[in-house]
């Protein structure tokens, strides 16, 4: 009886697990956090949706307008999947490429695609620049253009000659945005990035992650300007050009403080915004932002942006249409918490949906729709 203690005593001593006792579990192997990602145990109720309950206008899709027929083929059965009825693809390009992609797009499927022209600034540093810029936007209309996308770079990063960046509201362009007023255009205007690729790469950044992922997205103060400059450069434009319909992308990055946004928007009655790529900062405030959606609900578009898989389509029409709790969003360096449904009220969801974009882009044909 002795032995057998004492033999048990040293089992115990090198963590050999005694007589009658569970061996202890294996640790996992070692991880960082940015690898941890824990499943939720919590159980409620559960709608997901795989198809928008109305038919719907996407107004911030990036495709390639040159695609082959097969392939276009393969995109329209996806849009009609998920009822995606009308596309607009911001990547139009200009001049020969315009006018090819809208005859490629649009000779196939007319109903289904719209373009939006994009600038070209080859020659920003003509001092006729704008009268030309805005004489080849015209041309593009006459081609099949419906409106005109302004790239992020357009007041970040794009420079004149002397190496000097150009702001968003730069008085070269004031031709180009007096052309769109003149044609009955408008302008979908991506500007800045998410305040936090301005901020600290610490420990507090909510995009700390994706910077991690991604560094070329860090805007640092040796490099860039502020966010809040390159912001307010844009609303000076807005103020300045009030008869231009403009539609500021990814709600202007006001998504994580709608009630600025919303001061922003009544200041700006010519102003209206997408929520393209920024679903995550919705999700997560649900009560808030729904209230937000019903007192803007004639300024806002439905917009998703450049898509991985369709199926993350699924994730905006459950956010916008039920009241779902806790559940996850598809691209983690955006959100590591989860999603919460608005459950918009029907008339909301039409506006957001289709009735704001027909009203606002032209030739779009709406008997598609429901009234």
């Amino acid at each position: 009886m002795k032995a057998i203690f004492l033999l048990t005593i040293g089992l115990v001593f090198i963590g050999v697990p005694a007589f009658g006792q569970t061996p202890a579990p294996t640790p996992e192997p070692t991880m960082t956090v940015d690898e941890y990602e824990p499943r939720s145990t919590l159980v409620v109720p559960q709608h997901p949706v795989t198809r928008a309950k109305y038919p719907f206008i996407d107004v911030h899709t990036h495709f390639n307008t040159l695609m082959s027929r097969d392939k276009l083929a393969e995109l329209v059965h996806e849009l009609d999947q998920i009822n995606l009825s009308v596309a607009v693809d911001l990547s139009g390009k200009t001049g020969a490429d315009l006018a090819a992609g809208v005859k490629n797009m649009k000779g196939a499927y007319p109903k289904r695609f719209v373009l939006f022209a994009n600038l070209s600034y080859q020659d920003v540093d003509d001092p006729d620049y704008g009268r030309k810029a805005a004489a080849r936007l015209e041309q593009d209309v006459k081609n099949g253009a419906q409106g005109l996308k302004i790239f992020k770079e357009h007041g970040l990063t794009i420079k004149d000659g002397a190496g000097q960046r150009i702001p968003t509201n730069d008085p070269r362009f004031d031709p180009i945005w007096a052309k769109c007023a003149e044609l009955h255009i408008p302008v979908l205007i991506h500007t800045g990035e998410p305040r936090q690729f301005f901020e600290p790469q610490d420990r507090y950044n909510e995009r700390w992650l994706e910077l991690k992922q991604f560094p070329n997205r860090a805007r640092p103060p040796s490099r860039y300007p502020s966010w809040e400059k390159i912001m307010g450069e844009q609303y000076a434009l807005f103020a300045k050009h009030p008869r231009t319909t403009f539609i500021a992308a990814h709600l202007s990055w006001h998504g994580g403080d709608l009630a600025s946004l919303g001061q922003i928007l009544d200041t700006h009655p010519n102003m209206n915004v997408d929520i393209a790529a920024v679903l995550a900062e919705l999700g997560r405030q649900p009560r808030f932002a729904r209230e937000w959606f019903i007192r803007y609900q004639d300024r806002v578009l439905f917009g998703k942006d450049i898509t991985d898989s369709f199926s993350e389509y699924h994730v905006y029409f459950r956010v916008l249409e039920t009241s779902d709790e806790y559940f996850d969003y598809y691209r983690r360096r955006h959100a590591f918490w989860k999603m919460y449904g608005l459950a918009l009220p029907d008339d909301v969801l039409k506006k957001l949906y289709y009735k704001n974009a027909l009203r606002i882009i032209p030739g779009i044909d709406p008997t598609v729709f429901p009234q």
